[in-house]
């Protein structure tokens, strides 16, 4: 082993543990690896900054704008309502047709995306049958992660993968290479989780009642402890605060008082107006207060302030709740805004929305929550319009609304771009399987049309591609040339053949599967493929046999992500939703995993033979 590789094989394991402490961002740590291989001179420039080049990664970022259409004119929402409506108050229909759904649509838009999407879908479904939404969460996740198995772009890996055979100067896999295995697989799934569901009970909450279902404001008036909080209170004229704005009287601060929204007349009546810091106060208008503080904290408030008690019908501003909307959130696991506090954010003047209480680990928190920094698995709950709350989940792409309660209705808008953004993606999918046009060019073209079509705009569009994953990619690529150049790739792959290499090519399959699987625990499985894909060619070479089969296996393994609730976006997301433990995952996944490796290296070898 030369000084070089072990230079590699270190650098590596420092990424490898930077990805599984999660201090670090991905993305950052992708960076800081092209920055350490140029300068010392593992690699040239060139060669670092080959993954930009990669017309792969443009197609990535196109199918991120694809399935972003598909969300922006409701298509993935009105297949959801769908859902419910044929699956009525059955269980075990509603457990099929998830699977199914979304499984069909992760195979042309982000499997993360399409689990976002669901996710409420399953706890309105969960509240009309009385079940516990946990039977639906797993069976949610896992039929994300098997997505990925349905066509050659439904997941980064497939492309990753599908890029190595090309530059090994190999023809590509096909649009629907991998679907037949990808089906087998998924009705293997539905056929699990129909049995193990019954396993799938979630955490109960200590009063008996779980955290699952839909509900009222007077549920989440009595989770978050807000029963007494609410005042209203009207400024009289020569009131300090009027003309002033919200931000300079640092209301908060001084009194312990959150305004959420005010009353102010026009046009002969009063109307709702919602509140950010730059909203100027006038004489008789009437606050909309949440406040934590003592009676006597109140009356002194009122006195400063020059304030006018008003009667208060309904518990915590329900008899305003036509105006004044109210919702459960939750940070993705890849938001920006994990670690900082509700001030360093900004959340009310970006937002435009009140947080008003905050669960931690089942738990409500009390005191100012501004200055709390948000965790992952946080779920805060927000006050305001309800627009704003509906369109909470579009803006930075940060949060996932969980839980809108039965005031708001289970309305959604219809799109009249619908249609077109269905072409758009058919038109992609038919040009992709005549093989005439290049993936990337296809994708291009679709995303061009859905622009033509008003299905997405140019600022949408951008904002739309995960731009860490993106450069996650670019970053991760230079390991498999570092490794190949300095013989780390040979040598794992002699490794292999020690190892299996003498049982024939059927068990040098369960080893790259076991191996992805392992690697996978710990870092991406966009990551995991670009490490493994060279090492399953050579491995391939090393044999004698067609690199197909070793290929696809990577392929298939990077997508089985089911052991842990960190193995994935898509397991992290129904983690709290449907209230489940580590353990819950290790005993569900683990079996599974296993089923899929059986299926794969029986399946891989008869449809791609050595």
């Amino acid at each position: 082993m030369n000084s070089e590789l072990i230079w590699v094989l270190s650098l590596l394991a420092i990424a490898v543990v930077l990805f599984a402490t999660g201090k670090v961002r991905m993305d950052a740590v992708a960076l800081l690896v092209i920055i350490a291989f140029v300068l010392s001179g593992t690699l040239t420039l060139s060669e670092a900054f080959s993954g930009f080049s990669d017309p792969n990664v443009i197609l990535i970022a196109a199918l991120f704008i694809i399935g972003d259409g598909l969300v922006r004119t409701g298509v993935a929402t009105k297949m959801g309502a769908w859902l419910v409506d044929v699956a009525g108050s059955s269980e075990t229909k509603m457990l099929v047709l998830l699977m199914l759904t979304v499984a069909g649509l992760g195979a042309f838009m982000s499997s993360t995306g399409v689990v976002a999407i669901f996710i409420p879908v399953v706890l309105s479904v969960s509240m009309r049958m009385k079940t516990s939404p946990s039977r639906l969460m797993m069976p949610l996740s896992f039929a994300g992660l098997i997505s990925g198995m349905m066509t050659l772009v439904a997941t980064p890996p497939n492309l990753v993968v599908n890029s190595e055979l090309l530059r090994e100067g190999l023809q590509g896999f096909h649009f629907f290479s991998v679907t037949p295995i990808g089906l087998v697989i998924l009705l293997l799934g539905i056929g699990y989780m129909l049995i193990a569901r019954f396993a799938l009970n979630g955490q109960k909450k200590d009063d008996g009642r779980q955290d699952w279902r839909r509900r009222t404001f007077r549920d989440l008036i009595k989770d978050y402890r807000l029963t007494g909080r609410a005042r209203r209170l009207a400024i009289r004229p020569g009131s300090p605060m009027v003309g002033r704005r919200l931000d300079d009287l640092k209301l908060r601060e001084r009194y312990g008082a959150n305004v959420i929204g005010l009353e102010r007349w026009r046009k002969f009546r009063r109307v709702i107006v919602n509140v950010t810091g730059v909203t100027e106060f006038r004489a008789r208008d009437v606050l909309l207060i949440d406040m934590s503080a003592s009676e006597i904290d109140l009356r002194e408030f009122c006195s400063e302030q020059m304030l006018e008690p008003m009667v208060l019908r309904g518990e915590y501003f329900s008899d305003q709740a036509l105006d004044v909307g109210m919702a459960e959130v939750s940070l993705i696991p890849e938001s920006e805004l994990i670690g900082q506090t509700l001030r360093e954010i900004g959340f009310r003047t970006r937002y435009g929305l009140n947080v008003v209480g905050l669960r931690r680990n089942g738990e409500a928190m009390e005191g100012l929550l501004v200055d709390e920094a948000l965790q992952l698995g946080d779920i805060l709950l927000v006050v305001g319009d309800w627009k704003l709350i509906s369109q909470l989940q579009l803006k930075g792409r940060d949060f996932l609304v969980l839980n809108l309660p039965v005031e708001e209705g289970e309305a959604s808008p219809a799109h009249s771009q619908a249609p077109h953004a269905i072409f758009c993606l058919a038109l992609m999918v038919a040009l992709m399987l005549t093989d005439e046009i290049p993936n990337t060019i296809a994708a291009i073209i679709a995303c061009l049309l859905m622009g033509k079509f008003r299905c997405i705009d140019m600022e949408s569009a951008y904002k739309a591609v995960h731009w860490p994953s993106i450069i996650l990619i670019v970053g991760m690529m230079p390991f498999a040339l570092a490794l190949q150049k300095t013989g780390g790739v040979n040598l794992i792959v002699d490794g292999l053949m020690r190892l299996g290499g003498g049982y024939g090519p059927h068990m040098m399959l369960i080893c790259l599967f076991v191996m992805c699987a392992a690697i996978g625990l710990f870092i991406s499985n966009t990551a995991t493929a670009v490490l493994m894909a060279p090492i399953a060619l050579a491995a391939a070479k090393s044999m004698g046999v067609s690199p197909y089969p070793f290929a696809m296996i990577v392929a298939l393994a990077a997508s089985a992500a089911f052991m842990t609730p960190v193995s994935s976006p898509v397991n992290t997301l129904v983690l709290g939703p449907g209230n489940y433990k580590f353990s819950d995952f290790v005993k569900m996944g683990v079996p599974f995993t296993v089923i899929v490796m059986v299926v794969s290296v029986v399946m891989v070898p008869m449809l791609f033979p050595f």
